[in-house]
């Protein structure tokens, strides 16, 4: 028996399933030496969701990142071997007209994202995949390189674990079971087994259904559940007897139904002879606590497979033969039927990168078969070189709240996760209904009153308009188009243009208490603020400025956009968006650790002051019949910019002079306690409630202002968001040598541009106001335009503009196609729309010049 080794540079737990054995390759392909792998079961895991998956890889996603994982996993199978590219279909049936939009929607994600996916008609269907009945098929998607991993992922897992065995960089010990993992002081130290400690700076979890188990004992919450997924098996089928195929038939999702269903080859192949059909539960889904996971021995089947029951499936199984008759003619292999489990997050997304709470936990959870490989690269990619290739915010496990990752909220919100892995077509701008009323300022017994239409972002209950305003502000209703398709008025309320009118004709107050608000003071404040901003925000900088910056990583790529207000010398207050603010609380904290800067203290405001942003051209009037010194509000003594506190009626109230609306007013931070005190103070003084909406998107888009994770990313630099201040400031900062080569460039590769649709009639002559991201498209070819560095584009950013009156979107140009005036097309639900570019950079439709905040 091998001994286990006392040092490693890294250990692997859960090394036996696709997810660890991949994250070993890519370390040992980045250089590193030392590695330990470890797992409870055998190695290649025979009780893991890997030793049981069905193995198929669709390319379609309207994620950016999954779909550059999954091409990168389906090109890392077929370059060993592995990968049996048969193509993927899916369906609508007839009289399912949302489902063909939704696949009509999967062709333009795949347009902007980078996948090869098309539609086709119900004829090209049964001529792919003859066993379905013609009559029953509206139309379809096809995947040319949707496929198999052949024989087996698990297969493949065992392979890339002994050729790093055999490469002398890894060492593998099966039926080794994480004890414990030491954490001292904040850190990873080492893990425990039953055959010796092991110590080691990084420990890196791939447990899939597991994960949240071997997380707690270094003190971290993963939001993550499994879930059963039936899986039924009905032969024997022996269309491809003696062909040797792993698949004969191209895969078939049914997504309308929430089911799948392939063949499974020759009858003599690894699992041949049969019809596979899945089904993802849609009403009761059936989540189990990764505690209560049978071990090895007490389990019939496998820990990670449960026995199925037949009224699970009943109804979606009696369409399904509708479909398939074949179905209900083959006999069910019982035996071999079962509910196998997979990973599911509070979220929908994986969980990638180091756990905020403890340094040198690595995560690589919740990652499907079809993404394994991809995911692997992408945490070997940032362990080693402290980022990935590709901007990982919609995976980092730093992005929850520790609020976030309650029990409770992560119960409710997987079971809503596991409801939609397949049906319904989930919305971009869909909520949530469960976790619910978990962070509410103190205005929302008002904004209920007014019948605020609630949406919700970190925690925090957001009214994007109010009901109250569609009587109030009727005026200006009649000035707001109707959205007559139903998918594009979907959680959208029209009285929220109207009070965008309003309050860029008079004035309005729009809630703004979901700033994740940060104190940091002490000796090294100054030092860590300079270290981490572009923008100089200690030195000269006077008391009361407000700065807007961005943090950078290494390689110039823009990871926060926040701003900074100087409170006292060795005092800041940092404001960051509430949906980015724990990553950026995260960044903060890491970057002072790696930099040794110790002294200096956070207070987290968030939970503690309450913002309302008053703005409008009235703003300093309302605000100076409030003042207890209103002389103290004009613009000389109270410039762009700065922040100061003033009394209103007495409350005290910290004012920011600053505006992401357009209009002049001011960001009023008050204590929790005064926060209606100071609603009612304003409301009494006729300022109207204005929802969200026009300060997250309608507003924004008119001012052409970028939102972080969605318009600015690590994947660009500031010079190509438009956002690179005119001079480099002395002091060094995070980032600044890749920041000032790429000013160097006599042009950048791309740049964000703000774009006009000029016409916004369907073919049925219906106006479109589209939601989400959509596709470029170059209308001399036809081709979404890619940059030098190999990223495309697509709208980063899209709403109508009220007061400009027609749709703007922001996105991403290469250099050749960013040109004012430049006619392009943008596909939205298969049809073409007339796109001009309307500004390259940053430069606002609405007050250009910057007049009216200023004033």
């Amino acid at each position: 028996m091998a001994t286990l080794p006392s040092q490693a540079d890294a250990v692997i737990i859960g090394l036996g399933g696709i997810v660890g054995a991949s994250v070993s390759h890519h370390l040992i392909e980045r250089g590193w030496t030392h590695l330990v792998g470890i797992d409870t079961s055998a190695i290649p895991t025979d009780v893991g969701s890997t030793a049981h998956a069905s193995d198929f890889c669709f390319m379609t996603s309207h994620d950016r990142m999954a779909c550059y994982t999954t091409t990168y996993s389906r090109q890392f199978y077929e370059a060993m071997g592995h990968y049996h590219r048969v193509g993927g279909i899916e369906i609508a049936r007839v009289g399912d007209e949302a489902r063909l939009a939704e696949l009509q929607r999967k062709v333009a994600s795949g347009k902007a994202f980078g996948t090869n996916v098309r539609m086709i008609d119900a004829d090209e269907v049964v001529e792919r995949f003859p066993l379905i009945k013609r009559e029953l098929v509206l139309g379809g998607m096809w995947d040319p390189d949707a496929g198999l991993v052949v024989p087996r992922s698990q297969r493949v897992a065992g392979e890339l674990v002994e050729r790093a065995v055999e490469s002398g960089h890894l060492r593998a010990f099966a039926d080794t079971a994480a004890q414990d993992i030491d954490v001292q002081d904040g850190r990873v130290c080492g893990v425990q087994t039953a055959k010796g400690y092991i110590a080691t700076p990084v420990v890196i979890l791939a447990c899939g259904i597991w994960g949240p188990l071997p997380a707690a004992m270094a003190g971290v919450a993963l939001p993550l559940m499994p879930v059963e997924h039936p899986l039924m098996f009905f032969g024997p089928f022996d269309t491809f007897a003696g062909t040797s195929k792993e698949i004969g038939y191209p895969l078939m999702r049914d997504q309308g139904n929430s089911a799948y269903m392939r063949d499974t080859g020759d009858p003599s192949s690894t699992e041949g002879g049969m019809l596979e059909w899945g089904y993802y539960e849609t009403t009761h889904p059936r989540l189990v606590q990764p505690r209560d996971i049978l071990s090895r021995e007490q389990a019939r089947l496998s820990p990670s497979m449960h026995d199925l029951e037949a009224e699970q499936i009943a109804d979606p199984f009696e369409r399904a033969v509708e479909l398939t008759p074949l179905l209900g003619e083959l006999g069910w292999d019982e035996k071999h039927s079962f509910n196998g489990l997979l990973s599911v997050t509070s979220d929908g997304g994986s969980l990638i990168g180091e756990a905020p709470e403890t340094r040198g936990l690595w995560c690589c959870e919740a990652v499907w078969v079809k993404d394994g490989p991809g995911m692997g690269k992408i945490l070997a990619d940032w362990i080693t070189d402290g980022h990935p290739s590709i901007d990982p915010c919609g995976i980092d496990i730093a992005r929850f709240y520790p609020v976030q990752k309650t029990p409770h909220h992560v119960y409710g919100r997987c079971e809503e996760i596991a409801r939609k892995i397949y049906d319904p077509a989930v919305h971009p701008r869909e909520p949530f209904e469960s976790g619910r009323n978990l962070r509410r300022s103190p205005f929302w017994p008002r904004e209920c009153e007014l019948g605020g239409y609630f949406m919700e972002t970190a925690g925090w209950e957001r009214a994007h308009g109010y009901a109250a305003n569609e009587t109030r502000l009727a005026h200006y209703l009649d000035e707001v188009p109707e959205r007559p398709v139903e998918w594009d008025a979907r959680h959208f309320w029209r009285v929220s243009n109207a009070e965008h009118l309003a309050l860029s004709e008079n004035v309005g107050m729009i809630n703004l208490s979901h700033f994740a608000i940060y104190d940091i003071s002490g000796r090294d404040a100054e030092a860590l603020l300079e270290y981490l901003s572009v923008a100089k925000v200690g030195g000269d900088t006077p008391l009361g400025k407000g700065v807007y910056t961005h943090f950078l990583d290494a390689r110039g790529g823009v990871h926060s956009d926040l701003t900074i207000v100087r409170l006292a010398r060795d005092s800041f207050r940092v404001i960051c968006g509430g949906d980015t603010g724990h990553r950026d609380l995260m960044w903060i904290i890491r970057r002072a650790e790696d930099a040794g800067l110790t002294r200096w203290h956070l207070e987290d405001r968030s939970d503690s002051l309450a913002t309302l942003g008053l703005w409008g051209p009235n703003a300093r009037r309302i605000l100076q019949t409030l003042a207890d010194s209103p002389e103290e509000l004009t613009s000389e003594c109270f410039p762009f910019a700065s922040a100061r506190e003033i009394r209103v009626r007495g409350l005290p109230v910290w004012a920011f002079h600053i505006s992401y609306v357009g209009e002049q007013g001011w960001e009023l931070y008050v204590p929790f306690s005064y926060g209606l005190a100071l609603w009612d103070l304003l409301f009494e003084a006729g300022v109207p409630p204005v929802g969200i909406e026009t300060y997250a998107n309608s507003r924004r888009l008119e001012k052409s202002l970028r939102l972080q994770n969605v318009d600015l990313l690590t994947d660009y630099n500031l010079l190509e968001a438009g956002l690179a201040r005119p001079k480099v400031k002395n002091l060094d900062f995070h980032g600044k040598a890749a920041h000032l080569a790429q000013r160097e460039r006599d042009r950048q590769p791309a740049y964000l541009c703000t774009l006009v649709m000029e016409s916004h009639l369907d073919g049925a002559g219906q106006a479109r106001y589209p939601v989400g991201q959509s596709p470029l498209l170059d209308p001399d070819n036809g081709e979404v335009p890619v940059d030098a560095l190999g990223r495309r584009s697509y709208t980063t950013s899209m709403a109508y503009g009220p007061s400009i009156g027609c749709n703007i979107a922001l996105g991403y140009l290469p250099a050749s196609h960013a040109k004012e005036g430049r006619a392009l097309l943008l596909e939205y639900f298969g049809e073409h729309y007339p796109m001009r570019v309307a500004a390259v950079g940053y430069r606002a439709l609405y007050d250009a010049e910057n007049i009216r905040p200023r004033s």
